[in-house]
């Protein structure tokens, strides 16, 4: 067994409260065992000492889980204020949270939490009518881990097919309810992944899977997905493979949405998580023949709408920001395609609604909203209620209201209700939380990296707090997929400033938020660049007196855990505490797991060639940490169920650490049960989870009490 003491750390407290040794918190870390597993890359030999930590079916593994889990907890239930934090989020979290009203057939539905629940109850009614429960997700588990991931009407509203996930797998079922009686009308489907529901008037819908694979159906490689049909009243065993089912249409990723008005159905088909094939069926032709809208996977183009064969695009087909082009499904060859909303200096994403479209811009990360309508005329850009993130814009044509959501980093969201003709627009919902936003307040600055780049980053924190290099501080971080960083409201980071924390978030390359260019910046032989503009930040933020190294955390998931692993290895002195959640972090393996292999358009592959090779061991997290370094206090998060970033990940980059740390921090593995990935996780576990977090952080940046302790004494009198 290897031993470890966590020396007393001293540190000035906000309080300036006399510097004095703690008690040091023991920890023995479990021994893990080493295997000679050996695999070679272009002549390299790579070892794998902990190749036997991918089987999560073995009962070695399984004991392991629950060895580092008895060490972890042990470690968190001995930090002082770990229940007070657990306290304030229950108290926090206990407020209503109504999601924006949708209209399907004779009701309006709506997603509701009275405070703690563990899922979202939905809830409908007809115009002047009392709301009624639809269904209610808490009843599907009796400790709240199946979760409602997707529910999809018939056009008429007369019917409804909700997806289930246990667990936290992202493996569904499919069940079938007559909406109006609310009554289950046939056989559960089973093995959907990676899927919507997208009705084909009353008889039917389209939805996608894999075949179950081999071996265990939470880590072993999927990389053909199939779209089907399932006629209602037929065995799922029936169901029609509609595209995907040969070798010349295998792809990773297959989806299948019909169009508003029914005519089409509209297919896409990836190899990986960017760029699309398309293609369309019409729907009214029996046994119509699949037209090729685009054969290539060169761009991300999808049809947002269709008035008769008129389609209308939404493209980066060379235009990087997106715009949306109109050509004719008689022959929507790109050749054909016309401007119909032109690119612009900012990124796009639109939506349709009351017969009008709204493109919505990304400003450095800020949302503007402007409506058109058919003809492409601009009809006026939305004033919105605030400088933040705007969502929901669209709806069925026929609507002549909808409702659309606002957020900032300081502001819960709330809801609106718009009027698709004059503009104007009423506050539908607004939560009444204990956090009032007028103490807080954000702040945009552009810092520069390595390279000389420009850096958006938004930090927010308590009004009036003093730049002396003390505050407790919060790097956030993802930078990968195209995916986007806009500012929106979290109760667990409310609390984190309510203690006088700060939460920055950057948006680093990789990320979507300058379009397509900033996102390849962050790729394959250019991904160091997401680091550097990762490290860049926490180093504004220690110039700038917001923090210090000593009460400095960096956090991320995912890809975002890849970040923070890569970050921490190359930048061990940068930070006091670095939390890596369900982290993609051996970058040599990552493609042989479920279907991993379809981030190879960011990450590349091992196997692609010696140069790709030699660039992801560089970098990869695993395989970088270095024997007798001193790495920050870790606490490394993963969920049992995880099947999209499988936890042999978290596993074997834990081992590595606990191995090699020289230093007296600690690092952990925390293991949650019956959890995946983090979509559908129960608010019980949620908030358990982040009093976990915070303590650590916190009682690793030297606080022996929470740095403010008013607000707990506030809320408990």
């Amino acid at each position: 067994m290897k031993k470890i003491t966590l020396l007393a750390v001293l540190l000035i407290f906000a309080a300036c409260k006399t510097k004095k040794e703690r008690d040091p918190i023991v920890v023995n870390y479990p021994e893990t065992k080493k295997v000679d597993t050996v695999d070679v890359y272009f002549g390299t030999e790579v070892k794998d000492p902990y190749r036997w930590l991918e089987d999560d079916r073995s009962a070695e593994t399984e004991a392991w889980v629950k060895t580092q889990n008895k060490v972890t907890f042990g470690y968190l239930d001995s930090i002082p204020f770990r229940n007070d934090l657990k306290d304030r989020l229950e108290k926090l979290w206990n407020y209503e949270k109504l999601g924006s009203p949708f209209k399907e057939g004779d009701y309006t539905y709506f997603y509701k939490n009275d405070g703690l629940q563990n899922q979202y109850v939905v809830y409908r009614k007809k115009e002047n009518g009392e709301a009624e429960v639809f269904l209610d997700p808490n009843t599907f588990s009796e400790d709240g881990t199946t979760s409602l991931m997707g529910l999809s009407f018939t056009k008429d509203g007369s019917k409804a097919a909700y997806l289930i996930s246990e667990g936290g797998s992202d493996w569904r079922k499919g069940i079938v309810i007559n909406a109006e009686a609310k009554e289950i009308v046939e056989d559960t489907l089973v093995d959907i992944k990676f899927s919507g529901i997208s009705w084909k008037g009353n008889d039917g819908f389209f939805y996608s899977s894999y075949d179950k694979p081999d071996g265990s159906e939470l880590s072993a490689k999927t990389d053909q997905h199939k779209l089907y049909y399932h006629k209602l009243g037929t065995p799922q065993s029936e169901d029609q493979v509609i595209f995907g089912g040969t070798a010349e249409e295998k792809h990773r990723y297959v989806g299948g949405y019909v169009s508003e008005d029914e005519k089409y159905l509209f297919i896409t088909a990836s190899v990986s998580t960017s760029g699309n094939k398309l293609f369309l069926k019409d729907l009214t032709k029996p046994n119509s023949e699949l037209v090729t809208v685009l054969d290539d996977t060169e761009s991300d183009t999808y049809v947002i709408d269709n008035e008769g064969p008129s389609l209308y695009l939404v493209t980066n087909r060379n235009a990087p920001n997106k715009k949306i082009v109109v050509t004719d499904a008689s022959d929507p060859v790109p050749e054909n395609w016309k401007d119909f909303i032109a690119e612009t200096e900012h990124v796009l994403t639109a939506g349709t609604g009351g017969g009008y479209f709204f493109t919505e811009y990304m400003v450095d990360a800020i949302s503007k909203v402007l409506q058109y309508d058919y003809e492409g005329n601009l009809v006026r850009e939305v004033a919105l209620p605030g400088v933040g993130s705007a969502g929901g814009f669209g709806g069925k044509k026929e609507d002549k209201e909808f409702y659309f959501s606002f957020t900032n980093y300081n502001t819960p969201g709330s809801s609106y209700k718009y009027n698709v003709e004059t503009g104007e627009y009423v506050q539908y919902w607004k939560p009444a939380i204990d956090f009032n936003p007028d103490d807080y307040e954000s702040t945009q600055v552009f810092y520069t990296s390595k390279d000389g780049t420009k850096v958006p980053m938004i930090i927010t924190h308590k009004k009036g707090i003093e730049l002396n290099g003390k505050n407790p501080t919060i790097l956030y971080g993802y930078g990968g997929f195209n995916i986007s960083l806009t500012p929106s409201f979290s109760i667990v980071n409310a609390v984190w400033m309510e203690q006088g924390g700060v939460y920055a978030v950057p948006n680093l390359r990789g990320g979507g938020e300058y379009g397509k260019k900033w996102h390849i910046a962050g790729t394959k032989m250019q991904k160091q660049n997401v680091f550097d503009d990762f490290i860049a930040a926490a180093e504004y933020l220690i110039e700038n007196n917001y923090t210090a190294k000593e009460y400095l955390a960096i956090r991320g998931g995912s890809n975002g855990g890849l970040l923070v692993g890569a970050t921490m290895t190359q930048r061990p002195d940068l930070m006091q505490v670095a939390l890596p959640a369900v982290g993609v972090l051996d970058m040599l393996r990552y493609h042989t797991f479920t279907a991993g292999a379809g981030w190879a358009y960011d990450y590349g592959t091992s196997e692609e060639s010696e140069e790709m090779f030699g660039y992801l061991k560089g970098y990869s997290p695993v395989h970088n940490v270095k024997e007798g370094a001193n790495y920050p206090a870790t606490l490394v998060t993963t969920g049992d169920h995880d099947d999209r970033v499988v936890p042999a990940h978290s596993f074997k980059f834990a081992a590595e650490l606990q191995e090699k740390q020289a230093g007296e921090n600690p690092v952990l593995i925390r293991i949650e049960t019956k959890a995946g990935h983090g979509a559908g996780t129960p608010v019980s576990k949620t908030i358990e989870q982040y009093a976990d977090i915070f303590g650590f952080t916190l009682y690793n940046m030297g606080f022996d009490e929470l740095p403010n302790r008013g607000i707990l004494k506030e809320f408990k009198d």
